[in-house]
């Protein structure tokens, strides 16, 4: 071997001028001259090993440690990327299958829930079932003029989103576009294709412009119940004009005000219901202190998720109802001075920001912050980028709405409550519930996709798999009446009690319904919205808790709806109004107008502060003294009064639903179309 000759070289005499070689057994006879055995490379590697120092060996070990903690990482994010691919291309392949009988037109590009139809528990099959046609209806108001932005074309029906699977899509044979054709549970549902799908390159700013010609239409009077909303409005509108004017709330009892922010919340978010309610004069006033006295540069810090959905969307809204270029202004300003708030290792935004300072922080007590405060600030900031043209507002808040997408720890669909801002995950695991802290999430879902020409697909995926969920989790039934009530879940155990923040669901199943979902999801928005009538029917003054015990069996002398002393208080919510005002607008169905009524009258009964301005209350048991609490949400004037006005209208045109959507606040927003 050439171990063996180099020792015999260095052995032998320095001076001599031959060379000794030593020749092992199979070298003598021929069998080979340079072993390549597995046996002879190990025992060559470890002299060399050996030969190097410890220095030498401790990098080397060092490096393939480093190399190998790299690959195991590596392979687990590239391995959940792959087999979310394959687990999609499989479950487009199995979709056949899955419908027996059906063949798609077209392949899924939402995977169908799995075992969909099992989820239900107990429940009879929710049938679909055909909507009334909207009450015949003429145009708004006339004092009444919305400044809408430009429409080049018009926006499909509702009726053409849905189309039966079995219809065949015709294209033509040089097509190449690939169609977004959404499969779910027997639908097939197309995304609009006037609408332009939401792009991070936004050329240039959108430019609101007057209505179109065609559709002036002759206007439709304001009717009684409308009239009583106005005269609500300016009767709460005194109070805060008299008392608290420029502040954020007004304490109609005392005749004085408190702060939050100390931004103008009650006037910002009443500035777009005074524009729909045609009140031209409190209009002009309260636009004049926005352009001296608003002012953002100051030292006060702001939750995000209020700011974004009272302040950013009300200067949005009123933007594009009026066409003053004021309000774009303000929102460029209040939103740029709210971006720090998304400045953290996981992307998910701190809770608050100091819009003076231009810093942003969680809570002094956690790290957390609630899922649906990060995930309810989309649609501002959406527009707030297709208006600007500068990409980053809506970056921000899709990026938050990609990594939620992807989290683990949801059931069926629903989501925790908490997320961490570090981390980027969920916490408090095993709590879901549709009430504080998450309910907006999955109105956002929909509304989204809804704003983006119905083509982002993963928020779609996202809703439907909320509702199933629902449907599986949380749905159950009380007793006498037998309403269908939904519920919370806390790590395995159901508990009967229902927010009255979850009356948002109705409207928001009819919505979807109305854009080509499911027909069971109006069947299931009438049960629920019937049960929030009751929150108010069958309490003494006719006015809803903030939360209700439902009974699961019957018992004698008790009623569906249980109250406890701490939750006894009505903070004139909109939620229900909100859902009736869909529900009526979608069906036609008066009946939903007709408990609205009852609900203003109680309102005015029970909450009305005869100096100005209305209350909210510590007892809705007690008819002779509803313990008024001296404070008047910004939201009473900008949601509760706005939908009854809405609610009360024979008019679709009056915010067209196929062409805004509301935020979560009840400013309305365009729907996305081409410029």
């Amino acid at each position: 071997m050439y171990a063996g000759a180099a020792a015999a070289a260095a052995a032998g005499p320095p001076r001599r001028d031959f060379i000794s070689v030593s020749l092992g057994p199979e070298e003598a006879v021929g069998t080979g001259g340079y072993n390549n055995s597995k046996a002879w490379r190990r025992r060559s590697c470890w002299r060399k090993w050996k030969q190097l120092s410890r220095l030498q060996r401790s990098v080397i070990l060092f490096l393939f440690a480093f190399l190998a903690v790299c690959g195991v990482i590596s392979y687990t994010s590239m391995g959940e990327a792959w087999k979310s691919l394959t687990n999609k291309s499989l479950d487009d392949q199995r979709t056949e299958q899955e419908i027996p009988g059906v063949k798609l037109a077209n392949p899924a590009v939402l995977p169908a829930p799995q075992k969909a139809d099992a989820n239900r528990g107990d429940y009879p099959e929710l049938l679909p079932q055909k909507q009334p046609n909207p009450p015949h209806v003429r145009r708004g108001p006339s004092n009444l003029q919305i400044k809408a932005p430009r429409r080049d074309t018009r926006l499909k029906t509702r009726h053409s989103t849905i189309r039966a699977v079995e219809e065949p899509v015709q294209t033509d044979k040089g097509e190449k576009t690939e169609k977004s054709i959404i499969s779910w549970r027997g639908a097939v549902i197309e995304p609009d294709q006037n609408t332009e799908p939401p792009s991070s390159k936004i050329k240039e700013p959108e430019k609101p412009s007057s209505v179109e010609a065609e559709d002036q239409k002759e206007p439709v009077p304001i009717n009684e119940r409308q009239l009583a909303v106005i005269e609500a409005f300016r009767h709460a509108w005194r109070g805060y004009r008299d008392f608290a004017w420029g502040h954020d709330e007004l304490k109609p009892l005392s005749k004085s005000y408190s702060e939050w922010f100390g931004l103008g919340l009650t006037l910002i978010d009443a500035l777009d219901t005074m524009w729909i309610l045609g009140l031209k004069e409190e209009f002009e006033e309260a636009r004049k202190w926005v352009a001296n006295d608003l002012v953002f540069d100051k030292n006060v810090d702001v939750n995000l998720f209020e700011s974004t959905i009272r302040i950013l969307g009300g200067l949005l809204s009123t933007y594009h109802l009026s066409g003053d270029s004021l309000f774009l202004e303000k929102a460029k300003d209040i939103g740029n001075r709210l971006m720090p708030a998304f400045k953290t290792p996981s992307k998910i935004p701190y809770s608050d920001v100091n819009i003076g300072r231009g810093t942003a922080h969680p809570p002094r007590w956690t790290s957390d912050s609630t899922v649906a405060e990060v995930t309810s600030i989309q649609l501002e900031f959406r527009e707030l980028s297709r208006l600007t043209g500068d990409e980053k507002f809506q970056k921000a808040v899709d990026e938050v709405m990609k990594h939620v997408h992807t989290l683990s720890g949801k059931n069926d669909g629903l989501v925790p409550m908490f997320i961490n801002t570090n981390s980027g995950q969920f916490t408090h695991l095993g709590v879901y519930t549709l009430g504080a802290r998450a309910d907006s999430y999955y109105e956002y879902l929909l509304k989204q996709w809804i704003q983006g020409g119905k083509k982002e697909n993963e928020l779609l995926e996202d809703y439907m798999r909320a509702i199933e969920g629902v449907k599986k989790h949380l749905l159950r039934r009380s007793a006498p009446r037998k309403l269908t009530f939904v519920g919370e879940l806390a790590h395995g155990h159901f508990s009967a009690k229902m927010d009255h923040l979850v009356c948002f669901l109705p409207g928001t199943l009819a919505l979807g319904a109305h854009n080509g979902l499911d027909a069971d999801h109006m069947k299931l928005a009438e049960a629920l919205i019937e049960t929030c009538y009751q929150m108010y029917a069958q309490v003494e003054t006719g006015l809803s808790p903030e939360i209700v015990h439902f009974n699961l069996h019957a018992q004698k002398g008790h009623k569906d709806v249980e109250i406890k002393p701490a939750d006894r208080h009505n903070l004139l919510r909109p939620e229900t109004v909100e859902s009736l005002f869909y529900m009526y607008r979608f069906t036609g169905d008066k009946k939903y107008q007709d408990w609205g009524w009852e609900i203003l009258q109680n309102f005015n009964k029970y909450t009305r502060v005869p100096t100005g301005g209305y209350t909210s209350i510590n007892n809705v048991q007690n008819p002779s003294n509803p313990e008024p609490r001296d404070k008047m949400e910004s939201f009473f004037l900008g949601e509760t009064l706005k939908y009854m006005f809405l609610l009360f209208s024979d008019d679709i045109d009056l915010i067209n639903l196929d062409k805004y959507i509301f935020n979560t606040e009840a400013h309305p927003l365009p729907i996305w179309v081409p410029a």
